[in-house]
């Protein structure tokens, strides 16, 4: 089962008893607060859920799959996702 971002403002709008609107622009600003605070290198701790964080990759040698040539792939950084305990359990 997949559920795209319509379908989870639909579902929090159920859940917490608010419009979808609401929901919209709670989702949106949720999304906006984690983005900007990856930006600047923080990390985002939702307790039982998971930790949102940025982590580094790198510069290293990679190949052109169709050619077999070799090229520099630069260093970058990554956004990351650890899950918390009760996540794990409720997966689980």
């Amino acid at each position: 089962m997949s559920v795209n971002k319509t379908e989870l403002i639909d579902e929090i709008a159920k859940s917490a008893d608010i419009s979808k609107a609401s929901a919209a622009r709670a989702l949106d600003a949720v999304i906006e607060a984690v983005t900007t605070t990856l930006k600047h290198d923080g990390t985002v701790t939702l307790a039982g859920f998971g930790t949102f964080a940025v982590g580094s990759r790198a510069a290293r040698v990679g190949r052109n799959p169709r050619t077999g040539a070799e090229i520099q792939i630069a260093a970058s950084k990554t956004p990351k996702f650890k899950p918390g305990k009760a996540l794990k359990d409720a997966v689980n």
